[in-house]
């Protein structure tokens, strides 16, 4: 059985596209190779522009998804040269795209998500069949076409004697929990580094956060951390999934509003608090029973936030997935990898109950080289 496949993902962060090659031949699947390339300061901007309503958008988003399948194309170069294999031996790369606009059951009722790709450019390019856009047929089926990892998420780490949590911080934060049961609950919780990274952006010029010292820097201001707790999305129940479409910086200039002469580490401590506190109640609220909790994306990177979350969690270990043997900024990827091989086995890549889908569904389209 073909047992080596790429997986590609450039997430809500935008910081860069992380790409892995996995051998799936073994019992557990194992990452052969992980490399990252970063998205110029012009591609980010207009990835981010996308994300809201403008001028000649078909127009900005075609050209944007060749530039950013470029990319894609440079990293699978980059994986195929470290591990010393060539494009005729891999099966196939599970390519996500890069969503900017996603609104399920909006609308019409079906609703949509867009990601940005052009999947049969990267087959030209790299040689190599190329699964994409995972996420519409479970919308079809009047899901949320998301999140889609909970599956991946359960085949990696969950145990059978105890309930296991999977947090991924990335641009926005997604919860997977395992049940000792066997039984899988997965949904957003709300931002995860999205907030962040534009607040820190905006007033120190850096990308992110280093490590979270800017935010522990600052003090949390308690009435804007209620106000944004009260975030209605945040007290609907499950299934349900968000984006940028929600969390963005006209939603937090709007909440800053009563708040203008805060000084901006505040501001940052504030968030940094804010995403800690929406993703620590959710799991008690979903998972109380859990005493393990393992972080993946970005955001397990920045110790002032896990610090913050651990805190929240008093009664769980909290640490990165590197402790179960698949560093944070490696899962992501390696699922999109998994996704992948369930499509070209034809096998169901969604969870029902995760979703809110009619049924499992084969996800994706194939785009052969």
């Amino acid at each position: 059985m073909p047992s080596l496949y790429i997986g590609l993902m450039s997430g809500t962060s935008l910081d860069g596209v992380d790409g892995v090659l996995v051998d799936f031949d073994a019992q557990h699947p194992r990452v052969l190779s992980h490399q990252a390339r970063p998205l110029d300061a012009q591609l980010r901007h207009t990835l981010l522009a996308l994300n809201t309503p403008g001028e000649n958008e078909l127009h900005h988003a075609a050209l944007a998804a060749n530039r950013l399948v470029r990319v894609y194309a440079d990293t699978v170069q980059a994986l195929l040269q470290a591990s010393g294999r060539q494009a005729h031996d891999i099966e196939a790369i599970g390519a996500h795209g890069q969503t900017v606009r996603h609104q399920p059951r909006a609308h019409d009722g079906t609703g949509y998500t867009l990601q940005l790709n052009n999947p049969s450019l990267l087959a030209e390019l790299t040689g190599i069949d190329v699964v994409a856009d995972f996420r519409s047929r479970d919308v079809a089926a009047g899901g949320q076409g998301a999140p889609l990892v909970p599956l991946f998420h359960q085949g990696m780490f969950s145990c059978p004697d105890q309930t296991v949590c999977v947090l991924n911080l990335g641009g926005i934060a997604n919860l997977s929990v395992l049940h000792a049961s066997g039984e899988i609950q997965g949904f957003d919780c709300g931002p995860g580094n999205a907030l962040l990274d534009h607040w820190c952006q905006l007033h120190t010029g850096q990308p992110f956060d280093h490590d979270g010292g800017w935010a522990r820097s600052g003090q949390v201001i308690e009435p804007l951390l209620d106000m944004m707790l009260r975030e209605p999305f945040l007290h609907q129940a499950p299934p349900k999934s968000t984006g940028r479409d929600l969390f963005h910086p006209a939603w937090l200039a709007q909440h800053l509003q009563g708040f203008l002469t805060l000084p901006p580490a505040d501001v940052q401590a504030t968030l940094t608090e804010f995403t800690a506190r929406a993703c620590v109640n959710d799991v008690l609220r979903h998972a109380p029973q859990a005493r393990q909790l393992l972080v993946c994306g970005g955001g397990a990177l920045n110790g002032w936030l896990m610090t913050r979350v651990q805190q929240g969690l008093p009664q769980l270990h909290v640490a990165s997935t590197a402790e179960r043997g698949l560093p944070p900024l490696q899962v992501e990827a390696a699922a999109f990898a998994w996704l992948a091989r369930q499509t070209t086995l034809r096998l169901p890549g969604n969870s029902p109950k995760v979703t809110g889908a009619r049924g499992a569904r084969i996800l994706g389209g194939v785009f052969a080289a």
